[in-house]
């Protein structure tokens, strides 16, 4: 008989690990067939034992890059710090590539942009502007490169893009802010490690554009408030310059909330005098339009007010542009 964790583990080796991270599939294979372990990360709150989040965990408390076998031990041995550390953590995959599958739906929304992001952890996919993109083929050959205004920046999101591109462009944005339950301060060194951290061994690169975007966030902070984004979104988007576009985005985080607060926020976001920008597993939400088969296809849902504009990786390594394009588009 298999238990939840169990379930997870075994998912999560078979259909999320591969190809990103042998290491992790390893440990989460090893996970799901290993009652010991699994009756340790039980007492881990449900919404504290994602894989990612506990294998970053147990490596921030010393856990080395070895087989299942040396971090089992490690897990058994620190039982109680993993428990505890698990409960007071939560998955802050700050990806900044996510904007590389964002940028065509911000293209499309006129500026100046005043920019929002619920779930925003560090704030790294505020600066949509401040980033270089080199949008490549399937066969690894560059397509197209946009710049910041003032240059190509330390910062280079490379995303392979299937079919046709949109019209593309750098937006401007004059204002930046983000909610999020525990932000990060980007010029504070433990919360730069525990990023770092949530980089999964293997992801070559990703650290080193962490890194890099950290240093531009910490250059220019947004503006950060704690708390639940029901009960802060009018008050901090109320906050926004009267003469830009507010756009709120939502890459990555609805899909950490239970379905009944996601939808709630979701509707309060659609009241607001704002265009709203996400990006989703196709079952997440029911507001698809034109809708989209839950369990079918490829990719995660880029959206812009609910309209379908792409399909996408959940981290902006490639996607596909879904919507019409106009006839002059490459």
């Amino acid at each position: 008989m298999t238990d939840a964790v169990q379930e997870r583990y075994a998912r999560f080796a078979r259909d999320e690990a591969p190809g990103r991270s042998a290491l992790y599939a390893e440990w989460a294979a090893g996970v799901a067939a290993d009652g010991e372990v699994r009756d340790i990360l039980q007492r881990i709150p449900e919404t504290r034992r994602q894989p990612p989040l506990v294998f970053a965990v147990t490596r921030m408390l010393g856990a080395t890059s070895s087989g299942y076998p040396v971090w089992r031990r490690f897990v058994i041995r620190n039982a109680e710090a993993v428990v505890a550390e698990c409960a007071n953590r939560s998955l802050q995959t700050n990806e900044p590539l996510r904007l590389a599958a964002l940028l065509p739906g911000l293209s499309e929304i006129e500026g100046p942009i005043a920019l929002l992001e619920l779930g925003a952890s560090a704030g790294l996919c505020l600066y949509p502007d401040r980033y270089s993109y080199r949008f490549v083929g399937e066969d690894g050959s560059l397509r197209l490169a946009v710049d910041p205004v003032d240059g190509p920046s330390t910062v280079v999101l490379e995303s392979r893009v299937i079919g046709p591109l949109p019209p593309l462009r750098i937006p401007e944005v004059v204002w930046r802010a983000g909610i999020d339950l525990a932000p990060l301060d980007a010029a504070d060194e433990q919360d730069r490690r525990w990023l770092r951290g949530l980089v999964w061994p293997g992801e070559t690169g990703r650290e080193e554009r962490i890194d890099a975007a950290l240093d531009i966030a910490a250059s220019d902070p947004p503006l950060l408030v704690a708390g639940d984004a029901l009960a802060h979104l009018e008050a901090v988007a109320a906050a926004a310059p009267q003469d830009a576009t507010l756009v709120v985005t939502t890459p990555g985080v609805l899909v950490h909330i239970p379905r009944a607060e996601r939808s709630a926020l979701v509707e309060r976001i659609m009241r607001l005098q704002a265009r709203w920008i996400t990006i989703d597993p196709p079952g997440a939400l029911d507001v698809w339009e034109p809708a989209v088969d839950a369990n079918g296809g490829e990719g995660f849902v880029v959206a812009i007010d609910g309209r379908v504009r792409s399909a996408a990786d959940p981290l902006g390594r490639w996607w596909e542009w879904r919507a019409a394009v106009p006839p002059d588009a490459s």
